[in-house]
């Protein structure tokens, strides 16, 4: 299996190229399901993903495969671009789901953080109000560090643990929408037979 990317087929459009001996390669072997509805192989999935990232997250993409053996269902053939969007479309569900379990935890772990902040910083007063001593000042102070600590775990929710989920999601949905192309050995020869003789040869 090989992978590389080209320069943009048209304007705007990123082109990601797949080079396989046979159909079998993109799709998990493992996976009992309909032709049309199995997974993806994991390493074709990370091959695309990995070229769609190297191009601007705007911009729209297409996928050819090349196939150097002509399948021996030819029904198969079309039956690829529909296979890609609902395996990519089903990436996009689960990310969704991540991202919404994982603000639900980020509530949670909020509401956790703020009621156990504000008993640090109660039970942090008290100590400090019993005396000047040097061992009731530290008990306040280690008190309050503990509360900041517990609101770690939101914080980094908040600010960190979201955008890339949603930036993966945004990538699926770039990827469900692309256009497919299957060149097969045949259709290579017929698009030669097409173009005619080349200027050299004339």
């Amino acid at each position: 299996m090989d992978a590389r990317r080209v320069a943009s087929s048209g304007p705007g459009r990123g082109r990601i190229e797949l080079e396989l001996r046979d159909l079998a390669q993109l799709f998990n072997s493992m996976d009992p399901s309909p032709f049309h509805e199995r997974d993806l192989d994991p390493k074709a999935e990370e091959f695309i993903v990995g070229w769609a990232n190297d191009y601007p997250h705007g911009m729209p993409l297409e996928l050819i495969v090349h196939l150097s053996q002509t399948p021996r269902d030819p029904a198969q053939v079309a039956q690829v671009e529909p296979a890609i969007h609902v395996y990519f479309a089903d990436l996009v569900q689960v990310t969704r789901r991540e991202l919404r379990t994982l603000f639900s935890i980020g509530r949670a772990s909020l509401a956790i953080g703020l009621a156990f902040l504000a008993i640090c910083t109660v039970a942090g007063r008290l100590v400090g109000g019993l005396g000047d001593q040097p061992f009731y000042r530290i008990g306040a102070f280690g008190l309050e560090i503990a509360g900041w600590v517990a609101m770690w775990r939101p914080f980094e929710i908040f600010l960190y643990d979201w955008w890339p989920i949603l930036r993966r999601r945004r990538q699926y949905q770039r990827l469900a929408r692309m256009p497919v192309s299957v060149l097969t050995p045949e259709s290579d020869r017929c698009a030669r037979i097409n173009a005619g003789p080349s200027e050299g040869s004339r």
